[in-house]
């Protein structure tokens, strides 16, 4: 990129622009109610800054994560009664009438979840007869017991000897020794599974076995007892399908591994070891995220580093930045998203009318300028091994695993500040589109942390059974990335765009809507699908995107709001469908303001659902999931989504009233 195309970047105008707002939407006493509702908003987000300059909320999962640190800490030999009896606490203050833990808010108890939050609850000591026990032990007895478990879970029973480890998966660790280029290796794995299962290796060549009180065993949780009970694990499938092929090669390596002769198992492990040692982060985590963390941990002082070991010492202090505690209660984040937030909370201040000189604007992108990776690579680079680094991490610290995602946001808000002779953001701009557009898929879309990571043969391992382990292109992240390039409308774009749209328009469902990755569900797809469309110059009267718009228009709920449950993603007959929600009611407003339909009576009893809805002090009340990990198995309830993303809705649904054709 030229100093030449980085200085039209203030310039750049959308290539079609949505109809002027009009009519009835801009009644006096409408517009009034909708001036001091963003007035509200953007008094209530600001009020969340920090010192620093970021934003960073509350990033809620269920209830495994705080379970498994009691299980960590007592398997590195380092209990903590009183923190664990705050997270008991916690435990019990999320649990079900019928004695479960679900995934996500409103969802059934979960069998996984429960069983690693009863074996806390019983490591903690609570006593025998409490309710809480009481009604989880019956919940779990009541879904088959142990043998229905997951396999993560049994991994974690294992090590404390309540399961057999010959009724885990095998994953020998010489499986890092595959070079990149070999069909099956572990970057062929998404980022977060890829760090998951290097220290998985370990833990399932070892078999470690940590000892747990006679009273904290859980025989009671075998139906028809330890003795008697048989297991099955993994996907099941035809002989001639990669399920059966995997189970297969599952068969003959526990022939390999009960060999006592394995002359490259002391290099495979020394390998793993050098892997997982070379990406921890400078505050102690592993991809910032619990799972790979937890894992390393275990792993590394399986192979006998001590507590005290920097690098263990490092990773242990590093949860307290992870804890939510009050006096009560205490529960661990399992990944922290101030980058995130930060770029989404200036988006919606701006889009809400303060100018970029305003000091909170001007704090934030500094420190978004400071977080941006530049003298460090990744896994990344595996296979895109030309381009120097200029991404940003979701989290304070993630410098192996830079998120395409945050970075194409974050280059959307730090354009609208408008600092084009500083030169600290001209490096900034330019670094960040080259590293983003380089990241581009073959097929045209971009995932959210590494090029082509799509082989779907890799997911029917058998050790495969919980959460997504590839990384794919997706609709939402490639919306966003369209969305940037358009806005910033560069010369050398072009091509990055078109390809970007193709993807968009081929992956468009029949019925008009997109299925969204990161966000719950159809709804985030569209809301990040139809502004990137528009922002990319496509003609908003096409049938394609009338169709989507219909979709929208259909879904809406009685109160005015859209709402969508988890659930579509099991069943996407059920997209669109669920309470409504602020989050999600603002990527609908969102779509339907880039679609030119901000005039329409959709777009208008939206905005008055949001009013409506809004709390005294300028915030929302949003308990739903509608951020997504995982779809199906690990949903996460972001609690800035009721902040910055209503507010930027209604504060682009006022210029359009207004008559900016310019939108977010």
């Amino acid at each position: 990129m030229s100093d030449g195309q980085l200085r039209e970047l203030t310039q750049a105008q959308p290539a079609s622009a949505a109809p002027p707002f009009n009519g009835a939407a801009t009644h006096r006493g409408v517009s009034t109610e909708l001036d001091r509702a963003i007035e509200r908003s953007r008094e209530y987000l600001l009020g969340l800054q920090y010192p620093e300059g970021y934003w960073w909320g509350e990033l809620e999962a269920n209830c495994s994560i705080h379970a498994e640190f009691v299980l960590l800490t007592h398997f590195l030999g380092i209990p903590d009664p009183k923190r664990w009896g705050k997270i008991v606490s916690y435990l019990k203050s999320k649990q079900l009438p019928d004695g479960g833990w679900p995934i996500w808010y409103g969802a059934p108890g979960d069998l996984s979840i429960t069983t690693e939050a009863y074996f806390a609850m019983k490591l903690a000591g609570v006593d025998p007869n409490d309710p809480a026990r009481t009604k989880a032990r019956r919940f779990i007895l009541a879904q088959g017991g142990l043998p229905n478990v997951r396999i993560f879970t049994k991994m974690w029973l294992a090590m404390f000897g309540q399961w057999d480890w010959r009724d885990t998966p095998v994953l020998p660790a010489e499986l890092v020794l595959l070079p990149s280029w070999f069909p099956f290796n572990i970057y062929e794995f998404a980022s977060w599974a890829r760090g998951t299962i290097v220290a998985c290796t370990i833990l399932l060549t070892l078999k470690p076995v940590c000892e747990v009180p006679e009273w904290a065993q859980l025989d009671e949780l075998f139906p028809s007892g330890r003795d008697r009970t048989s297991s099955s694990y993994g996907k099941k499938g035809d002989l001639l399908s990669w399920n059966g092929l995997f189970r297969g090669v599952d068969k003959s390596l526990r022939l390999l591994e009960a060999s006592p002769w394995n002359p490259i198992r002391r290099t495979a492990l020394r390998k793993a070891e050098q892997w997982i040692i070379a990406r921890q982060e400078e505050d102690g985590t592993w991809g910032g995220i619990q799972p790979p963390w937890v894992y390393s941990l275990m792993a590394l002082h399986t192979l006998g580093y001590s507590i005290d070991h920097p690098v263990m010492k490092a990773g242990i202090q590093g949860f307290d930045a992870f804890m939510r505690e009050t006096d009560e209660t205490l529960h661990t984040e399992p990944c922290v998203s101030p980058g995130w937030d930060t770029c989404l909370a200036m988006l919606a201040l701006q889009d809400s009318g303060l100018p970029p000189s305003h000091p909170a604007l001007v704090n934030g992108a500094e420190w978004l300028i400071k977080q941006q990776i530049l003298d460090r690579g990744g896994d990344w680079q595996v296979k895109n091994p030309n381009t120097l680094p200029g991404g940003w991490p979701f989290e304070f610290k993630n410098d192996n695993y830079p998120d395409i995602d945050d970075a194409a946001i974050i280059l959307i808000a730090l354009h609208k500040m408008q600092w084009n002779d500083d030169p600290r953001m001209r490096r900034a701009i330019q670094r960040g589109v080259d590293w983003t557009m380089s990241m581009q898929s073959k097929n045209g879309g971009w995932g959210s942390f590494d090029v082509d990571n799509a082989k779907e043969w890799v997911t029917h391992i058998p050790f495969c059974d919980f959460g997504e382990v590839l990384d794919p292109p997706t609709e939402d992240v490639s919306g966003h990335m369209v969305e940037m390039l358009g806005r910033l409308g560069l010369r050398g774009t072009s091509q990055a765009i078109e390809r970007g749209v193709a993807y968009l328009k081929e992956t468009q469902l029949p019925d008009g809507s997109w299925w969204g990755r990161w966000g719950v569900n159809y709804l985030y797809g569209l809301g990040a699908v139809v502004p990137a469309l528009k922002w990319a110059g496509e003609d908003m009267s096409q049938p394609y995107i009338r169709k989507s718009v219909s979709w929208l228009e259909k879904r809406q709920q009685p109160d005015g709001g859209w709402g969508e449950g988890c659930e579509s993603y099991k069943d996407p007959s059920r997209g669109g469908q669920g309470p409504s929600t602020p989050s999600q009611t603002s990527w609908a407003l969102l779509a339907l303001i880039a679609s030119g339909d901000a005039a329409g009576h959709a777009a208008r009893r939206g905005v008055e659902y949001l009013l409506m809805k809004q709390q005294g002090h300028g915030s929302w009340d949003e308990p739903e999931f509608t951020g997504t990990g995982f779809p199906n198995d690990f949903m996460i309830n972001y609690h800035m989504y009721r902040d910055y993303w209503p507010l930027m809705a209604l504060g682009q649904y006022r210029q359009a009233a207004e008559g900016d054709s310019g939108g977010r």
